[in-house]
């Protein structure tokens, strides 16, 4: 913005630049709050942890039974978050995960990239720090195994 000053004749007019104020002042970033829920970060983390070559699925035997139930019911839904407790506050998370591997997988290897991965989508995408991520390897799915889906008494 540019102010003129209007002077008494024979005297050169001063010009002087100033800097139109900004409503609100200040970084916009700094103007509010952004919370992330647990179980916005939850399903980041399984999706992630799907990613992985030699994740078979994500829970126990006993929650992904009652997840396949769930998930065949009409109106259920299949949770992606299944497996997986966050913690979130303000500028970090933790994680646990729950995972069935394949057979005949190095279990190190993959924790250790279902680890990554999980640490990777989840700071990229929530711009938290993620502090630390526990995994537990609750079964092996062996190759004869069929998946579990437990028969509907409804239909």
């Amino acid at each position: 913005m540019t102010d003129t000053t209007i002077t008494p004749e024979g005297q050169e007019p001063q010009v002087s630049t100033r800097k139109a104020a900004r409503r609100g002042g200040g970084d916009p970033a700094a103007r509010g709050r952004t919370t992330i829920a647990d179980g916005v970060v939850e399903k980041i983390a399984g999706l992630a942890a799907r990613d992985v070559v030699g994740v078979h699925a994500m829970g126990s035997g006993l929650a992904r039974t009652f997840g396949a139930v769930r998930d065949r019911v009409p109106g259920g839904s299949k949770s992606v978050a299944r497996g997986v407790k966050a913690e979130v506050g303000e500028v970090q998370t933790a994680l646990d995960l729950e995972i069935v591997v394949d057979y005949g997988v190095a279990i190190a290897d993959v924790a250790r990239a279902v680890r990554e991965n999980v640490i990777a989508a989840v700071e990229r995408m929530t711009g938290l720090e993620v502090v630390e991520v526990n995994i537990a390897v609750s079964d092996v799915k062996l190759p004869e195994e069929q998946d579990e889906e437990p028969e509907l008494r409804i239909q």
